[in-house]
């Protein structure tokens, strides 16, 4: 198959535990972008988390692509233009703020460098400011103060009630937004049918490529419709069970250089 386009998730499959792109890692995704191929980053990460992924593999100077929010927005790093974005109705700000409150969870959005809280900081909060490496700003009325078009809501809080709480979001919005969560502590709130792969269809038919010609790497749920969508979807040997069961191929771990199999084995490089 002639393969044009390397899609990779950011968290448990570029980086390794440590949250760090590794040397061979660098080196291998740098010299297929010299030579020509398309690499992204897709990530539920905001755009602004994943900055310093993009700095460090150079997808300016390649002219390559930021896929954030889970696939609410796509950006050709070279020029900032936005390629696609999605965003929240605005309408149901205001009650997945008053949902928060009455189940005593927390509620982030995002604004440009920011993560802004509608509730108290909590260790989950704390920890999605960490990742992404972005400051958190408490409002008082967040309903009010994002006014703004959001990408995405992320509610915090435990497992257990976070579990009682995506039950009834669903319940009541199963037809108007996409409702999951990315881990057991953490649950997105995106616009209607957007995920990882319905945003790639739209950057690959900008582009005059098909799927069939994307390699799609990832480890968790949210990226299941990207491996099952691409020419060739690779699970990590960390991820999870439904990612393996989709992938058509399983590499290393994130920790053991996963990603550089793949482009050895796909893409026929080799750092000899």
């Amino acid at each position: 198959m002639d393969y044009q386009m390397l899609v990779l998730d950011i968290d448990g499959t570029l980086t390794t535990s440590k949250k760090e792109i590794s040397p061979a890692t660098k080196e291998a995704l740098l010299a297929i972008q010299e030579e020509g191929y398309y690499v992204v980053l897709a990530s539920g990460r905001p755009t602004g988390g994943m900055i310093r992924y993009a700095k460090e593999l150079q997808l300016k100077k390649y002219g390559n692509y930021l896929l954030s929010f889970n696939g609410a927005r796509i950006i050709n790093c070279k020029t900032q233009e936005i390629i696609y974005e999605k965003t929240l109705p605005q309408n149901v700000i205001p009650n997945l703020y008053q949902e928060a409150l009455r189940f005593g969870v927390g509620i982030l959005a995002y604004q440009e460098d920011y993560i802004i809280a509608g509730t108290p900081i909590d260790r989950y909060m704390e920890l999605e400011s960490k990742i992404n490496a972005l400051p958190i700003k408490e409002v008082p009325q967040f309903d009010t103060y994002v006014s703004f078009p959001s990408n995405k809501c992320l509610m915090t809080g435990e497992p257990n009630l976070l579990l009682k709480v995506e039950a009834a979001l669903k319940e009541q919005y199963h037809t108007y937004l996409s409702i999951y969560r990315s881990e057991p502590y953490f649950l997105e709130i995106m616009p209607q049918r957007i995920d990882k792969a319905h945003s790639l269809q739209k950057l690959v038919t900008s582009l005059g490529l098909t799927m069939d010609q994307m390699i799609c790497c990832g480890d968790g749920f949210n990226d299941v419709t990207m491996i099952e969508a691409a020419g060739l979807g690779v699970a990590m040997s960390n991820a999870q069970d439904i990612v393996k069961e989709a992938a058509d191929y399983i590499t290393d771990s994130n920790d053991n250089e996963g990603i550089v199999q793949v482009i050895q084995k796909f893409l026929k490089y080799s750092n000899n």
